[in-house]
């Protein structure tokens, strides 16, 4: 088997566990996922991984997993998104794959909005990590309570205001 044999169908959620659809590095054009003609799957460990063992979708679906190539792999974020990949990995096997797509579909609504409402042009990194990090019900309050403490607040205040609020929450959990 080789690299040609790898196949992705999902560009949200990768082999590893990376919220894609949620990656600002992604939605700034700078990736296209681990397909197989892309740079990503060229260069990944876990995609000829992934060939050996059937052309598993998601890592958790091995009977090695998790293996090797998770030592220290969450240990820290970039602007790749690691740092909850084992607990993305766990929940989607949890709840199975179309409940967890929901979620994320969702949760990419909610950073579709931070962005469109919030961003001050420097806010992306850190709305695609907040929206990575935090869990869908405590986004869905925030977000409500950021609308309603920004109307009529001009857009670099509102920016600075969204950022606030996400801090406090996390900082909270």
């Amino acid at each position: 088997m080789s690299l040609k044999d790898f196949n992705r169908t999902n560009d949200l959620f990768s082999l590893c566990g990376l919220n894609c659809g949620l990656c600002g590095y992604r939605l700034q054009g700078h990736c296209n996922g681990c397909f197989k003609d892309s740079f990503c799957a060229k260069s990944c460990s876990m995609d000829p991984c992934s060939v050996k063992h059937g052309n598993i979708q998601y890592c958790f679906e091995c009977p090695e997993y998790p293996c090797k190539h998770y030592d220290g792999f969450d240990s820290y974020d970039t602007l790749v998104l690691h740092r909850n990949q084992r607990r993305d990995m766990q929940k989607a096997k949890e709840i199975g794959m179309d409940a967890y797509h929901a979620e994320q579909r969702e949760k990419k609504k909610i950073l579709e909005q931070l962005l469109e409402s919030y961003d001050d042009g420097s806010k992306i990194e850190f709305f695609c990590l907040a929206v990575n990090r935090l869990d869908l019900e405590i986004l869905r309050e925030i977000l409500l309570q950021i609308n309603a403490k920004c109307l009529n607040v001009p857009p670099h205040e509102k920016a600075i205001r969204a950022e606030k609020m996400l801090c406090e929450y996390y900082e909270q959990q």
